[in-house]
């Protein structure tokens, strides 16, 4: 699995968030004066020289502290030399190299992985003279730069992208489908039941699934790789360090999916946080299958399957062209239906129309209904076609293309999907002057 994760680790108060915000051009981090402030663990995108790379603004770092907030942040230290591809290790040069730089920078030699030395707060001639006493922490790879005034970031930046890998063409031609959802849904069981083993350990205990492990399924007929995820938990609730390595596992999981099965809990509905993570594989424009699990669980007399697919499909809204599937994983109800379906999505994701069908079907909607017009002019779609995508896009070519409304586009999405199976899959339509 292709690594473009970036941690910056440092303990407390060096100015960790400051530069995260800096390196993904948002102020997402809070950042204050007091030790310790940045107590939820951030991350974000960053572009820069061609190459994407995930930012992760680690919580400071205190050692030998009975504080279970500050235990973790140590943890989250070792987690993010675990996961990060480059770690950027941040000083301060007001305050000198002190016992726990000292620590860190020992923890980090250890590792073996990519460190850059970021020595922050060297702003001014005095402060980069003090600045050289970094050197003897032995990175080889040592910037001098302020974070809040942005100097010097360039070249840390350079450095990064050069030691993140380019992006691998996935040779294999096999459907990947991600599972993916809030902890305790059910994901690991779900993947078990498939598998018909106990490829992961299943508790109780929410989140217990730390990694995405990539699976082979090749039985009756069927071949594809599975990804299993550890649970996306919703943004309050990251308290143990370990869950906010998995959300970003998870994110991975979606980056490299082609549809993803989004698992909800039968008992609770559809939460925010499930279409929250809808919103995302949409965003991505993967392939959506969403599974209802334990719907054995649920007392048949009071819910029926199509009220719960109806109250789905609302919340899901305006792109709800999704199957539904109720499912058990404990009792292996329905999980091969769901499998069949999510080839069915792979393949209404991977679909190609000819023009001349699309131009014959879509140009008898538009005179059906033609584009209500602005201000008087007149706005005419001459001719539409699809776009070489990895996932289904479509241009219409017409005079006016500023001029359509946002409900004439969903009325051309509907026709689309009404005519050609795109079920479970997002699609995109731009207008072009002709």
């Amino acid at each position: 699995m292709r690594n473009n994760i970036v941690a910056i680790v440092g303990r407390p108060n060096v100015g960790k968030s400051t530069l995260f915000n800096r390196l993904i051009g948002g102020r997402q981090a809070i950042v204050d004066d007091i030790s310790g402030v940045t107590r939820d663990r951030h991350y974000g995108t960053s572009f820069w020289n061609g190459k994407n790379f995930v930012v992760i603004d680690t919580g400071g770092f205190v050692q030998n502290s009975d504080d279970v907030f500050e235990a973790a942040i140590r943890s989250q230290v070792n987690i993010a030399i675990e996961e990060a591809a480059v770690l950027i290790f941040m000083v301060d040069v007001t305050t000198g190299i002190t016992d726990l730089d000292e620590q860190i920078a020992q923890m980090l030699r250890r590792s073996n992985k990519e460190v850059l030395l970021a020595v922050n707060k060297a702003e001014n001639t005095q402060r980069l003279l003090d600045a050289n006493e970094f050197w003897s922490l032995g990175f080889e790879d040592t910037f001098f730069l302020s974070s809040l005034t942005g100097s010097g970031t360039g070249d840390l930046l350079d450095a990064v992208a050069e030691r993140i890998s380019e992006e691998e063409e996935d040779d294999s031609e096999l459907p990947k489908f991600a599972i993916i959802g809030q902890p305790n849904v059910g994901k690991s069981s779900f993947t078990n039941a498939l598998l018909g083993e106990e490829r992961n350990i299943v508790t109780d205990i929410a989140g217990t699934t730390r990694d995405s492990i990539h699976t082979r399924y090749s039985k009756f007929g069927k071949d594809f790789i599975l990804v299993d995820t550890a649970g996306i938990r919703k943004k309050a609730k990251v308290h143990e360090n370990l869950e906010f390595y998995s959300v970003m596992r998870a994110i991975r999981a979606i980056e490299e999916a082609d549809v993803c099965f989004i698992l909800v809990d039968a008992q609770h509905g559809v939460e925010m946080q499930d279409v929250n993570i809808f919103r995302l594989a949409q965003r991505r424009n993967k392939g959506v299958v969403l599974l209802v699990n334990k719907w054995d669980l649920v007392e048949k007399e009071t819910n029926t399957a199509r009220d719960f697919e109806k109250e789905v499909k609302e919340r899901l809204a305006p792109f709800n062209d999704v199957p539904v599937i109720f499912i058990s994983a404990l009792e292996k109800q329905r999980i091969f239906k769901a499998i069949e379906v999510g080839i069915e999505v792979y393949n209404n994701r991977r679909q190609k129309i000819k023009t001349s069908e699309l131009n014959d079907i879509m140009q008898a909607a538009i005179d059906r209904y033609p584009p209500p017009s602005h201000r008087g002019r007149f706005v005419k779609i001459k001719y539409v076609t699809q776009l070489p995508t990895y996932y289904p896009a479509f241009a219409f070519f017409c005079n006016n293309p500023k001029h359509i409304k946002e409900s004439y586009k969903n009325y051309l999405e509907n026709q689309l999907r009404k005519h050609f199976n795109f079920t479970g899959v997002p699609m995109t339509i731009y207008f072009r002057k002709k």
